[in-house]
């Protein structure tokens, strides 16, 4: 005999609400359906994402995109209008800074200019009441995870750029939060320098596999160093991924156009058939993996990486081939930028070795091509 409706419906709902906190074990921070307006400025739109456990994540996006209000509702000082927050797989709802084991990272690093690296350090611990002789055994071991130790009598002028963010990172550090957040930190740095840093934090979140969740507007250091990384745009997300998944197949015409540089082609879909898709583009057919959320007849943009193309015998074998014009030959050391304009006056950004695009010349007319699985069909995004 079924069980009455109402049973029914329970049972239902208990194993939904199962479902929702197995899947928060996995993570350690989860937001689901966070809006926020700041008076009538919407700066946030139904954001979703959650950030494994011991994960490097990356938020990127321009500025206004609003990925440093979602840091800021992760850590508490903005409470969002709308959807909540989980941390450690409890809703973190209004919960104060202090409950939250959250820590950060500023961009101008806010060390105390009066205090040494060793009282900057125990600057917090001093605060929850922790012993003096556990207060040294503490800076002292995380004086060596960031390899500043004999640092510690010194002030942050004393230090040099890239010192002062490593005492700021410590100091993050030594609360033993489950999550440090990082907002654009290496934004004053030096390029050689910044670089240097970033494999620096990388390697440290390595050992520690500490969840670091990490906001930059800087396209190649998100692509460094995260693990997965969430694009914004105008409040939204457009697309979660891994660094790999997000460069080489893009989902919308903004994550293809932000991340790394592209080709975009606008086109009719044509045909569907055993997992490509041909499109027509001003008479041109171009194939490409096909993308289950478009129909024979949509309007759709196709993206081709620069370092896709292929030119000369090499497209011999390419499903996608047609002739081009070289209009321009730029040389950037290892690599060559060919710029070839199309029959239908379309003009293509090709990146070439070097030493195989010597003999190329401006004028000359050449054979080009690419894989099908080397281009992105595009929405235009949001909803």
């Amino acid at each position: 005999m079924p069980a009455p409706l109402h049973l029914t419906s329970l049972q239902e709902s208990s194993k939904n609400q199962k479902n929702v906190a197995s899947e928060r074990e996995e993570y350690e921070v989860v937001l689901r359906g966070v809006s926020h307006s700041f008076g009538s400025n919407r700066v946030l739109d139904d954001v979703s994402l959650s950030i494994k456990r011991g994960e490097f994540f990356g938020i990127l996006g321009p500025s206004g995109s609003g990925k440093t209000t979602t840091m800021r509702i992760i850590r508490g000082f903005v409470i969002p209008t709308a959807g909540e927050v989980y941390l450690e797989n409890e809703p973190a709802g209004r919960r104060p800074l202090y409950r939250r084991n959250v820590t950060m990272v500023f961009q101008h690093l806010a060390l105390f200019p009066h205090m040494s690296v060793f009282d900057n350090l125990s600057y917090g611990l001093k605060l929850r009441g922790v012993s003096s002789s556990e207060k040294e055994e503490k800076v002292k071991r995380m004086m060596d995870v960031v390899h500043l130790a004999g640092f510690e009598a010194r002030y942050p002028k004393q230090l040099s750029g890239g010192q002062q963010q490593r005492v700021a990172l410590a100091r993050a550090l030594i609360l033993e939060p489950k999550v440090v957040l990082f907002d654009e930190p290496l934004g004053s740095l030096d390029l050689k320098l910044r670089r240097e840093m970033q494999i620096e934090i990388k390697n440290i979140q390595r050992r520690l596999g500490t969840t670091f969740v990490y906001v930059t507007h800087d396209q190649q250091e998100a692509l460094n160093m995260c693990d997965r990384i969430a694009i914004m745009n105008n409040g939204r997300i457009e697309q979660i991924g891994t660094a790999e998944e997000i460069y080489e197949h893009p989902r919308t015409r903004f994550v293809a156009d932000f991340i790394g540089d592209t080709n975009l082609l606008e086109g009719t879909v044509l045909s569907r058939e055993g997992g490509f898709a041909t499109l027509e583009s001003e008479g041109v057919r171009l194939v490409v993996g096909d993308d289950d959320r478009f129909q024979v007849g949509d309007r759709v943009a196709l993206s081709i990486r620069p370092e896709r193309i292929l030119v000369g015998p090499s497209s011999k074998e390419c499903s996608t081939r047609f002739s081009g014009r070289i209009v321009d030959l730029t040389y950037s050391g290892a690599r060559r930028r060919c710029t070839l304009e199309l029959r239908t006056r379309n003009r293509l950004k090709v990146d070439l070795d070097a030493r195989a695009a010597s003999d190329l010349i401006v004028g000359e007319e050449v054979m080009i091509g690419w894989n099908a699985k080397d281009g992105s069909l595009l929405s235009d995004g949001g909803r």
